[in-house]
This record gives structure tokens, C-alpha cells and sequence, in this order.
């Protein structure tokens, strides 16, 4: 069975990198190109329902995505350093220009200066600006232009478009080795959803009576049967409930068995098997049952239970510690210094050992909290970063509590 992957970028690099992707068996592209960056969003949301996954020329339409909250599939974008820097720089060489000496957007700083040292280059004459959300081709193009002397090395079309009759400036295109790099991390990521949104979920389900029980089960891509002791048995998968609960964050049936039920209860359990889905459902409904006549808690491996409320969550900004706290296990002076953490990033990532660091906890407490977090959709993985030694790499999290 195949995977069709959405391709979005400029009209001139979609056709190449779709073609890159499709060398791939078993892999098909839908070809998706826009006028300007600002339009990627709005494709996304489009034709969402047509892919398995999201591949992006380069990192500016990706942001624009996953700024505007439209990306439901796995994604990924084509990194523009090392291999398509590096033969940029050839060319730009061969056209007698002075490499040492270029302003270069998008790419991160660091990333430039990587590339330059490994090809034995001087770094202290470069204008680097990198990519940021609120960075706009308008910012970038007034960047180049303080600068004219220097050749201009872009990522983006729009920039490309403003500047090239003014000044010498070449446009990245993606090599062949970063597409392959790039979609070869989203086939890893797409399949690692995919056995992930097929694991089994068993729901204990306490009610008074089963109105409504057999459209909630069936709203849920489930079905639906007497378990003992007057509980019902609801199966489904994890992707369904995913999607239901809003990424783990509140089950809206709640609510509504709430209307004809005295009593409304209910555990899950998400598992590899059905044994350990039911196991693990066992302990949600007894943790529920702790809570209240009317709670929902989802159980999870590795000791992880979240309480899911009566309706999904507000915006992040809103909501309430106490709740928060509830619903992931964590302290609210634990949750108060993560939200510190973050302000103090500004919205950056951190590194699983800066969060340890900040909490005064060890790196695997400080994983199993972000782990728990990611699970009730408060933080998300960005990446992993080279700690620097021969240990584990540091995954990098996005606080969005």
C-alpha cells in the first residue's frame, strides 16, 4: 500500500521535488504550488484530507503552517543547509564571486557557520539572518539592502523576485540529497503515526442507562458492547480518539451521557494489544471513580493517566493550572515553572537537560513530565540536538501550555 504525500512550495520547485519523492516506491506526490509563501496555510487546510504526510520546499512555508494550527499529518520541510548551501557556494565560486563574503537568509546562523567551517571557509565576513515567525520577505529584503556589496544567497521566491534587479542574488533550490533526507524522515515519521493511530483503545463506560452510548461509540469509529457489572466495552483506535478528544485534551461525550446520566464515567486504555489496552482501561475508570460521578481518564504505558475534561480545552492561555495540573499529574508549582521556562525562551525550544536544569530535576524526570505534556498536547517535539559527547541526543520541546 502506498503513501501519498502533499508537496508544497513555489511553482518552480514543486514539479522537481515531487519528482525526487516519487523515485521512492510506493510513493506518490500531490503536487501543490503557490504564488507566495503566505498562501501555504491555506493549501494545507485545503487538501488535507487527501494526504498521508506534508513535504515543504523549505522551512519558511512549514512554519506558516504549523503557525496556523492546519497541520493534521506528519510534515516536514527540506533543510536548505550542508549539501544545498554547499553547492550553491560552488556555483557562486565559479561565477567569480567571493564566497567568503555573502548575506545569507533563512538558514539558521549556526547551521551557515557549520557548513562554512566544514568546507574550510572564513566565517567573520557573512550576514546571516535566520529564520524566525515573525520574520516577514519584507524584513529580508530590507536586511539584504543594507548591505548591497554583498551577493545575495535567499531561500525565498519573494526575495528572490524584490532584489534581483538590484543586486547579484541566487536563489536556493533543494538538492536531490536534502529531498531524499527529508522525505526519508517523514516516510519514518508517517509510519510511526500509523502504528501509533492503529493501537488498540478500550473504553470502560459507567452509566445509568446506554442512551446515546451507541452514537458516541459509532462517532468514535468504535463499537460497542455489555462488558459486566452493568460497564460497557467501547474498542476503537488510538487515531479515532485522538482526533475525538482533541489531542488527549477533553472528551465533549462526557457532557452529553452527563444529560441522561446521573452517573458518567469513563476509562481508557490505549494499548499494543487488547489485554494491555484493557488493563490499562481498568485503571482509568478507577481513577475516574476517585474523581467524581462524572470524570473521563485516559491511561497511558509507563504510569502516564490524564484526565480528560467535559469539553476540550481552551486556548492555551486560558486555561486554568489547577485544571492542568489535574489532568497530567504534574504539581501546579511544577506546571508555574515550565511556564516560566518558557517565557524566559521566548517561545523557543529547550532542551529536555535546560527544562531538568530550570526544575532542579534529573533529565529522565524532566522527560517523563515533558512526555506527559506532549500526550495532553502542552508540548510538542521540534528535534533532537547533538548533546556534544557520546551520550543520547536532546530532544527539543516547544512549550504550549
Amino acid at each position: 500500500m502506498g503513501i501519498v504525500i502533499g508537496v508544497v512550495g513555489p511553482h518552480d520547485l514543486v514539479d522537481d521535488v515531487a519528482a525526487t519523492c516519487e523515485e521512492q516506491p510506493g510513493v506518490s506526490t500531490l503536487r501543490l504550488d503557490y504564488d507566495h509563501e503566505s498562501q501555504a496555510p491555506a493549501i494545507v487546510e485545503a487538501h488535507a484530507g487527501a494526504v498521508e504526510g506534508w513535504l515543504f520546499t523549505g522551512i519558511v512555508p512549514y512554519m506558516l503552517a504549523r503557525g496556523a494550527d492546519v497541520l493534521t499529518r506528519p510534515a516536514v520541510f527540506v533543510d536548505y543547509s550542508g549539501a544545498t548551501l554547499l553547492s550553491a557556494l560552488v556555483r557562486l565560486q565559479r561565477e567569480g564571486h567571493d564566497i567568503t563574503r555573502l548575506s545569507i537568509d533563512t538558514i539558521s546562523p549556526a547551521d551557515v557557520t557549520a557548513t562554512f567551517v566544514e568546507a574550510g571557509l572564513p566565517t567573520d565576513r557573512l550576514r546571516t539572518l535566520g529564520y524566525r515567525p515573525e520574520t516577514t520577505s519584507k524584513k529580508i529584503v530590507s536586511f539584504h539592502r543594507r548591505d548591497p556589496d554583498h551577493p545575495v544567497i535567499t531561500c525565498l521566491s519573494s526575495v528572490h523576485e524584490a532584489l534581483r534587479g538590484e543586486m547579484h542574488v541566487l536563489r536556493l533550490a533543494p538538492s536531490e540529497h536534502s529531498v531524499r533526507v527529508a522525505l526519508r524522515q517523514l516516510l519514518l515519521t508517517a509510519e510511526g503515526q500509523a502504528q501509533e493511530d492503529a493501537q488498540i483503545a478500550l473504553g470502560l463506560v459507567e452509566v445509568d442507562g446506554d442512551e446515546g452510548l451507541l452514537r458516541e461509540a459509532a462517532a468514535l469509529g468504535g463499537t460497542l458492547a455489555a462488558f459486566r457489572g452493568g460497564t460497557h466495552l467501547l474498542v476503537t483506535t488510538r487515531g479515532p480518539l485522538f482526533d475525538a478528544t482533541g489531542g488527549f485534551t477533553g472528551l465533549p461525550m462526557l457532557a452529553r451521557l452527563a444529560v441522561h446520566s446521573s452517573v458518567a464515567r469513563v476509562g481508557f486504555g490505549l494499548g499494543r494489544s487488547a489485554a494491555e489496552a484493557e488493563s490499562l482501561a481498568r485503571r482509568a475508570l478507577a481513577r475516574a471513580r476517585r474523581i467524581g460521578d462524572v470524570a473521563a481518564v485516559l491511561s497511558l504505558r509507563a504510569d502516564t493517566d490524564i484526565v480528560l475534561e467535559s469539553v476540550v480545552s481552551m486556548p492555551s492561555g486560558e486555561q486554568n493550572l489547577s485544571v492542568l495540573a489535574r489532568r497530567v499529574g504534574l504539581s501546579v508549582p511544577t506546571l508555574e515553572k515550565l511556564l516560566e521556562a518558557r517565557d524566559a525562551a521566548g517561545g523557543e525550544a529547550l532542551t529536555t537537560r535546560e527544562i531538568a536544569e530550570r526544575l532542579a530535576v534529573q533529565q529522565r524526570t524532566a522527560r517523563r513530565m515533558l512526555h506527559r505534556l506532549e500526550l495532553a498536547g502542552l508540548a510538542e517535539r521540534t528535534g533532537n540536538l547533538t548533546s556534544g559527547s557520546s551520550g543520547r541526543p536532546l530532544t527539543l520541546y516547544r512549550l504550549t501550555l
